[in-house]
């Protein structure tokens, strides 16, 4: 059987795009691997509404009434790979079943790729972060370090002085030039040019030679990667972001694919919460026109 649009990942984006469509009585099926790029946070912030909830909550309840609609099927597992067919696309999970669909959604999301230092992936999302509306407020203006692993560090050490005092690691990573110096002293940050060794304790860093200095919270950045094969496979185009790769979209989310349409963090520079609810909100209502006015 062919359904209107699969949605391919069921997390914010997914679930919102996924929405639209169902309120256009349009036959959804939505696949989900379950693994959300914030499921090592227990908390969210900034997305009106839901501030301070935890995440999970959040998309259980979504999920919940997302399912009161007749029209949607959630599927849980892995979109494996897909084909181009003449009137859609034929998706095949990882557990061998085939769907077909007019349109398609990718709300696939990304993998962050941290940097191989010992006690940092434990701490993810505990107290290390990557952005500071997310998690900034709650230090309390406290001690907030900067782990650079590239010259995006300037951006996150010029940025956090609104959200405590920082101090910049530069760990063999980056140097800043003069009129970078300059930079951060005058939002008084503190740079250290030691390398870092580790992590300890809540969000200690240890430097070569043993010297511990104590955070209250620490921020860095990695890089990213495609969650999902499937945008590949299509051949959509892609833009490259000072982290990593991410989906071309056009103004109403379609990609250079025709019937493909993309949203969430896979498809944008930066992403939190609120931008990929609303990024999902328009590739879903797009993909509905699409299937009255055409592509």
């Amino acid at each position: 059987m062919q359904v209107d649009a699969i949605v391919v990942g069921g997390s914010f984006a997914g679930l919102s795009a996924a929405l639209q469509l169902a309120r256009a009585r349009c036959r959804v099926v939505v696949i989900d691997s379950g693994l959300r790029r914030n499921r090592f946070a227990h908390v969210s912030h900034g997305f009106l509404g839901q501030d301070g909830r935890a995440p999970a909550d959040i998309v259980a309840d979504a999920r919940a009434q997302l399912l009161a609609y007749p029209t949607v099927r959630w599927l849980a597992g892995e979109a494996a790979s897909v084909e181009k067919l003449a009137d859609g696309f034929a998706v095949a999970t990882a557990a061998g079943e085939v769907l077909r669909a007019r349109r398609l959604v990718l709300a696939c999301g990304l993998v962050d790729e941290l940097a191989p230092l010992e006690g940092l992936a434990k701490r993810w999302g505990q107290s290390v972060f990557a952005c500071p509306y997310c998690d900034g407020y709650e230090l309390d203006m406290g001690r907030i370090g900067v782990l650079a692993t590239g010259p995006m560090a300037m951006h996150q050490a010029l940025m956090l002085p609104d959200w405590g005092t920082v101090t910049l690691f530069l760990n063999d990573a980056f140097m800043p030039d003069e009129a970078q110096q300059t930079a951060l002293a005058a939002r008084k940050v503190s740079v250290e040019s030691g390398r870092v060794a580790r992590l300890a304790d809540h969000a200690t860093v240890v430097l070569d030679g043993g010297r511990h200095v104590v955070l209250d919270g620490l921020f860095t950045l990695g890089r990213t990667r495609m969650a999902s094969a499937l945008p590949a496979q299509l051949g959509c185009a892609f833009d490259e972001g000072p982290m990593g790769p991410f989906i071309r979209t056009g103004e109403m989310m379609d990609t250079t694919v025709p019937g493909v349409f993309a949203c969430g963090d896979a498809a944008r520079m930066f992403g939190n919460v609120a931008l990929a609810v609303g990024s999902g909100a328009l590739a879903g209502a797009s993909a509905h026109r699409s299937l009255i006015f055409g592509l």
